[in-house]
């Protein structure tokens, strides 16, 4: 779980805490979840639902309901410029136009994608992530549920970049989400921290080690 111990300290979780800590690090191939207490992983998880499920989820639907097929740069820009885990209250919400392949006459089409309709591709993968953290709540030491529904959990990675995504987890968890201020970099930040702290032999040992 070196992702997810790394995207932790990048975040400035304080990972030798008595109090424990919670990471969701979603990255373009997997979703690592860590519970971190007093410098050791306490319960980690690891699962295929991250970005390019997201990405996957938007090809299919607009296969499935538009017939329109497409390609994964045209999911990834999808998600990124009108992507939500949340479908907007009130009408369509934003929209983005398109162009792919017609799936019956294999002829180019173009489609105006809407908020609503991204919310609706990506339910399923952002739900899988929404129980593996309840998962994780279930799993863990009462006393360190007690410590994370205090303090929160942290959103990192490409991933939480979803819009919404965090007030979809506090709605269906009832507990504080905050997203890092940088969470693309959160890996990369925790790594040079780990290696630049005289005291951080212990964030050392778990960057390096395989669980």
């Amino acid at each position: 779980m070196k992702a997810a111990v790394a995207a932790a300290l990048g975040a400035g979780l304080q990972i030798d805490d008595a109090s424990g800590c919670m990471v969701v690090d979603i990255g373009g191939g997997t979703t690592e979840i860590a519970v971190l207490s007093l410098g050791g992983l306490v319960w980690s998880r690891s699962l295929r639902e991250a970005g390019d499920k997201m990405d996957e989820a938007i090809i299919q639907y607009l296969r499935r309901r538009e017939n329109l097929m497409i390609g994964d740069s045209t999911a990834e820009r999808i998600k990124k410029e009108i992507g939500t885990a949340k479908a907007p209250e009130q009408g369509q919400g934003l929209s983005l136009p398109i162009k792919g392949r017609d799936n019956l006459s294999g002829v180019p089409k173009e489609l105006t994608v809407t908020e609503a309709m991204v919310a609706d591709a990506l339910s399923e993968p952002v739900t899988r992530i929404v129980d593996a953290v309840r998962q994780a709540f279930e799993q863990m030491p009462p006393e360190l549920a007690a410590d994370i529904y205090d303090h929160g959990l942290m959103l990192t990675g490409g991933g939480a970049l979803l819009r919404n995504l965090d007030t979809v987890l506090q709605e269906r968890i009832s507990i504080r989400v905050s997203v890092a201020d940088d969470p693309l970099r959160c890996v990369v930040k925790g790594c040079g921290i780990a290696l630049d702290t005289i005291n951080s032999s212990e964030a050392r040992r778990l960057l390096s080690e395989e669980v």
